[in-house]
């Protein structure tokens, strides 16, 4: 159970030559941050690194000493790019080697003598833990804090949607206002009302071609309280001819 006094903090590697390359578009950032704010961790840093097994190793181990929890994404499966397990390994001083339970699977799925390409699949850095979870799913290897998530977007929501209660901490409360204005034109009531609510971080997105409102400013906390008296404070700073709508 988390120690919800603190708040944990996240940082999350995407691991790609296809992403540096704009082969392919990354996703998981996205879907992680989303998923890791609503339950309540602070994502502090993300990282896109390419598939170099130093590079890998440095990055996990500075990401792991810095964060509470560390996410990567990338480089797990049969093929030569597919590095991230040497490269964490690398990086904290142990060896590869073939986690038992994980070996089991596959002389069980392919046979008593499966290949070099399936049994890589089985290597995790010395002292990993394999979540197991059951039935046909593939298990997820997570070393010390570093939760190793593979790069395909569908696996990796699928395989985080099973472990996302590990994360759960005090919720972050968000409210949204919907602005027809300019940001000059409110700047100064928002930037008052920030000097006044320290418990509640604000964000102010300007808006291009959309006919209905041109500012999205965004209030959360961890403190519904706080939130309330903020955005109430807000709001009555505002004109109301140019308030479109809240959520």
């Amino acid at each position: 159970m988390n120690d919800c006094r603190i708040i944990k903090t996240a940082g999350i590697i995407i691991i790609g030559n296809e992403i540096l390359s704009g082969k392919v578009q990354d996703s998981n950032s996205f879907y992680l941050v989303s998923e890791l704010r609503a339950l309540g961790v602070n994502i502090v840093r993300i990282s896109v690194i390419p598939d170099e097994i130093e590079t890998i190793g440095r990055e996990c181990r500075s990401f792991s000493e810095s964060f509470d929890y560390v996410l990567t994404s990338g480089g797990v499966g049969p093929t030569h790019d597919d590095i991230t397990i040497a490269g964490i390994a690398y990086g904290f001083g142990v060896p590869v080697i073939r986690h038992p339970a994980l070996e089991e699977r596959f002389r069980s799925r392919y046979g008593g003598s499966p290949g070099d390409s399936i049994m890589k699949m089985a290597e995790v850095p010395e002292g990993a833990e394999v979540v197991d979870f059951g039935n046909s799913r593939f298990p997820l290897v997570v070393f010390k804090n570093i939760f190793i998530f593979p790069g395909i977007p569908q696996y990796l929501r699928e395989k985080f949607s099973l472990i996302k209660e590990r994360f759960r901490c005090s919720a972050v409360y968000l409210k949204k206002l919907f602005l027809d204005a300019e940001e000059s034109d409110i700047a100064a009531a928002l930037n008052g009302i920030v000097d006044r609510n320290h418990d509640v971080s604000f964000g102010s997105y300007p808006v291009l071609d959309n006919p209905e409102y041109r500012i999205v400013i965004t209030a959360e906390s961890r403190s519904e309280d706080s939130l309330k008296i903020a955005f109430g404070e807000l709001l009555a700073a505002l004109p109301g001819r140019i308030i479109v709508r809240t959520e």
